[in-house]
């Protein structure tokens, strides 16, 4: 049997749609998918000529550019690991990324990105920048004259390589190191593909950051890998403002996003609405909870249906997804069916749980990673009774559905009373003069926790903690009203749009001078 790597799969592509189109630059460059696999195998041969060999790992910084995803697809085409950084990082933070992930080489664009450099130096490791010549179609690295002859036509990739390396955002101080092999990958793109019925016929705009695996798995590979097309904002990043003309310029059938990017298009929606908009199959939300009344209004607004999908970076991306309508319901406060993986709902001893019941979420599958880089103690907990543990708690429905409740972690523990944050973010989003909402816990002396809120009112509506208040008392139980409502114009988030409930409780305690702040990631 062949191995199945996403290099092979890219590589299958470009020989069964090698003139459609692979990828844009808005309004700059397209190349086709033979194009584009031509650049890439060029590019592998200068990384294998400035010595790369199987199995370094070359950091990446870049914001959303084709330079970025040619020399992603090089490195892991060398069998190298790419590990893509924010380059939004400080100087400490990017040496904190790449000395854990051990990394060879940077590689960044030519615009310098000054703390990337001065962490690299730091840690003596070298620094390159890429640049594509739109004209000859050609990448150079900046300190390789010339690469061997085809150097890269030696090289066969294997399932077993380490292809990517990410580190987790979770709920813990330390990020955790996440290994992803070409298996992975290939395993993933296939689910995403498969679940979402993706062909050479489909387009997508990218608006969310490639260094993550929601845009770059679901967004991007995808895409490349249904012999599909892609395009990247000429910015090299997601703006409201072109968004949509992005997207009926290069007739795109579909995009994903996170509930925040949503919320922003639902708003201009209403402030400075489109004169058109392209005829969508689906629309794809995932990496947050989407409240039931943001998917109606999105499906109201733009006319297709919105699919709710369920991911993390252990699983490579995608676990769960509700399906296109002609393969089931799409349900709201569900994150869908398990796609091309086993899913259980196990109790604190290990024993699956029945329809309705609640227990930890928990898969295996080829997507799934084989366990986090130099954490014993993050497998031992994580790898148990022959199940990958992710943290959230959830039940299956009678349709096989998946319900989150919430992290284990940012259940509220109220006087003993469990209250699910999702529950009261969803009533507060349900308020007509409410646009963004979170709930998290704080404690309290008499209970242990109590509940907290932050709140963003609508573009140019106005409202108060009583009249919050009020609404919650009337569509909550009274021990799930939070006792405090912050009133807000912006929340904490992380950089592909995320809210942590963590980050968000630490940024409004500390505005209060009396407030005990809770000691996360302990």
């Amino acid at each position: 049997m062949e191995s199945l790597t996403l290099t092979a799969l890219l590589s299958k592509s470009a020989k069964n749609f090698p003139n459609r189109r692979a990828i844009s630059l808005s309004g700059r460059l397209d190349l086709t998918h033979a194009q584009l696999q031509q650049i890439v195998d060029h590019a592998a041969s200068l990384l294998i000529s400035s010595g790369i060999s199987p199995g370094d790992v070359v950091a990446l910084t870049f914001p959303n550019t084709i330079e970025y995803v040619i020399m992603f697809l090089a490195v892991i085409r060398c069998r190298a690991t790419a590990a893509p950084l924010n380059q939004a990082y400080t100087a400490e933070e990017f040496e904190f990324y790449l000395s854990d992930s051990e990394s060879k080489l940077l590689i960044m664009p030519q615009e310098p990105i000054v703390p990337a450099q001065t962490a690299a130096s730091k840690l003596k490791i070298p620094h390159v920048t890429s640049t594509l010549d739109f004209q000859s179609k050609r990448v150079t690295l900046s300190t390789v004259s010339e690469s061997l002859p085809d150097a890269v036509d030696e090289v066969v990739n294997d399932s077993s390589d380490v292809a990517l390396f990410l580190h987790t955002s979770g709920t813990t101080s330390r990020p955790k190191g996440v290994p992803l092999t070409q298996l992975n990958l290939a395993s993933s793109v296939l689910n995403i593909k498969s679940v979402y019925k993706l062909t050479e016929s489909d387009s997508t705009v990218i608006v969310l950051p490639l260094f993550h695996v929601h845009g770059l798995l679901a967004g991007l590979l995808s895409s490349l890998v249904a012999g599909a097309a892609v395009t990247l904002p000429a910015t090299g990043r997601f703006s409201a403002s072109t968004f949509w003309k992005d997207m009926v310029s290069y007739n795109a059938t579909w995009y994903t996003a996170v509930p925040t990017v949503h919320q922003i298009l639902l708003d201009r929606h209403v402030s400075k609405p489109e004169p058109a908009y392209p005829k969508l199959r689906f629309i794809r939300s995932c990496s947050a909870s989407l409240a039931p009344v943001i998917m109606d209004r999105l499906e109201e607004a733009f006319g297709a249906p919105v699919l709710e999908a369920y991911a993390m970076t252990e699983a490579a991306h995608l676990m769960a997804s509700n399906p296109l309508p002609e393969d089931g319901p799409h349900k709201p406060c569900s994150v869908g069916r398990p796609i091309g993986q086993d899913m259980a709902i196990l109790n604190e001893n290990g024993v699956a749980q029945p329809v309705g019941v609640s227990g930890e979420v928990c898969i295996r599958g080829l997507n799934v990673t084989m366990g986090y880089k130099n954490n014993p103690e993050g497998n031992k907990a994580a790898y148990q009774y022959g199940w990958f543990h992710t943290g959230d708690i959830g039940f299956l429905d009678e349709d096989g559905y998946l319900h989150l409740v919430g992290r284990i972690k940012e259940l509220i523990n109220r006087g003993g009373e469990k209250i699910s944050p999702l529950e009261v973010d969803a009533v507060l989003l349900s308020h007509p003069d409410i646009a963004q909402a979170v709930a998290f816990g704080v404690p309290d002396e008499k209970y242990g926790e109590e509940i907290n809120c932050a709140i963003i009112p609508r573009e140019g509506l106005n409202i108060d903690e009583d009249e919050v208040l009020s609404f919650c008392k009337k569509n909550l139980a009274a021990f799930k009203v939070p006792k405090k409502v912050f009133i807000t114009d912006s929340l904490p988030k992380t950089a592909t749009g995320k809210i942590q409930r963590r980050i968000v409780a630490e940024h409004f305690l500390a505005q209060i001078s009396t407030a005990k702040v809770p000691k996360f990631g302990a």
